[in-house]
C-alpha cells in the first residue's frame, strides 16, 4: 500500500470564485503541512491530505485532511481531519 501527500491551493478570481491552482504531490506528511502553511500567505485556501491505497488494485481509502487554512470548496463527503 502506497500513500500519497497531496497540497492543494485555490486562488480567488476575478468574480470572488474560488479557482484550484495545480495540486502538488510532496514526500511526506510534515512536508505537506509545511508547504500548505507557506502557500496559506499567497493564496485564499489551502489543503494537505493524504491517500492510502494500492496503484494496482485501484483501491483507495478516502483522503485523510491533515490540515486547511483560508476559504476552500464544500467538500461533499465527510473526511477524517488530522489536525
Amino acid at each position: 500500500m502506497l500513500t500519497y501527500f497531496v497540497v492543494q491551493s485555490y486562488e480567488k478570481t476575478a468574480k470572488g470564485a474560488l479557482a484550484a491552482a495545480t495540486p502538488i504531490q510532496v514526500q511526506d506528511e510534515q512536508h505537506a503541512m509545511r508547504l500548505a502553511e507557506k502557500l496559506s500567505q499567497t493564496n485564499a485556501g489551502v489543503i494537505a491530505f493524504s491517500r492510502s491505497g494500492d496503484p494496482a488494485s485501484g483501491e483507495y481509502e478516502d483522503a485523510r485532511v491533515l490540515c486547511s487554512y483560508g476559504s476552500l470548496p464544500v467538500l461533499e463527503v465527510d473526511t477524517a481531519i488530522a489536525c
